[in-house]
């Protein structure tokens, strides 16, 4: 029996020589297609996660933020270079205006309160939206933020605050016409290159919290070919194991890009389409 069991660690050994071998030997766009560069997250649920503790809704929102300050940590550790979150939606405007207020507020006194921090963790800050229709002191607040932080490499965090898909998509369009652009001159790369994102990569996995399903105007354009990813977890609740997770699930698929053979069967991954952006 002694002899049988010391034999267990060589044969452990000689397996993991053979799968440290075997990775080696892969192709680099394999070893790299599993690696979660830029993460988008929906962040739902804050409502619901206070109504569950009889608290009020900005009690949700507070504990919102809290998640999101351990996110950007998990991710950074996860060496994801780049972190999207809706943290407001241009349809958010319709919620009572007591909320709205309070979300408004939440955001201001979390760039006040988190930005130092931030800049001294190396998160480089961008905000993506409308910022014209927020509050001076907001937009005064954001457009400091971008400029504090615009040297840092850890991790960038894009908030899409006062953000919609549809919404970015038009003002892209006034932009073109505006520029007199001529209709024949109309590409998808030209299109890209006038949205919010213009100079950031598409996202390669989106996650939804709360167990729903719906993209909710989030990023319509750049997400055509990411990997979607819903958890029932609520937000406020989202932690690391939560995110390993997601980034397991990414690492079990095979990106095609809409890709086939000529018999109908699915190839080896394709090459993103050239307006996919890539860093």
């Amino acid at each position: 029996m002694t002899k049988i069991q010391n034999l267990f660690p060589s044969l452990k050994g000689k397996e993991a020589a053979q799968s440290q071998s075997e990775g080696a030997n892969q192709p680099a766009s394999e070893q790299t297609q599993c690696i979660v560069r830029h993460l988008a997250i929906i962040m739902d649920g804050n409502g619901r996660w206070a109504t569950r503790r009889h608290l009020p809704r900005l009690a949700g929102h507070k504990a919102g933020v809290n998640a999101l300050r351990r996110v950007v940590e998990h991710a950074s550790d996860e060496h994801i270079e780049m972190l999207s979150v809706y943290a407001f939606s241009t349809e958010n405007w319709r919620r009572p205006r007591r909320e709205v207020e309070g979300l408004m507020r939440l955001f201001w006194e979390t760039i006040r309160s988190d930005l130092e921090k931030l800049h001294r963790d190396g998160v480089r800050l961008r905000h993506l939206g409308r910022l014209q229709d927020l509050s001076p002191d907001i937009q005064q607040a954001v457009r400091d933020s971008v400029e504090l932080t615009r040297n840092n490499t850890r991790i960038a965090l894009n908030v899409c605050f006062n953000y919609g898909g549809r919404a970015e998509l038009v003002d892209a369009v006034r932009q073109i016409i505006a520029d007199g652009r001529n209709p024949d001159s109309i590409t998808e790369e030209l299109i890209s290159s006038y949205l919010y994102t213009r100079d950031l990569p598409d996202p390669d996995m989106v996650i939804r919290t709360a167990g729903e399903m719906r993209v909710s105007n989030f990023l319509l354009w750049q997400s055509a070919y990411s990997e979607y990813y819903s958890t029932p977890t609520l937000w406020p609740d989202f932690g690391r194991e939560d995110l390993r997770a997601a980034l397991e699930s990414y690492r079990q698929r095979q990106r095609r890009f809409g890709s086939l053979s000529a018999s109908g069967h699915i190839i080896e991954e394709a090459a993103a389409p050239a307006h996919i952006k890539r860093r």
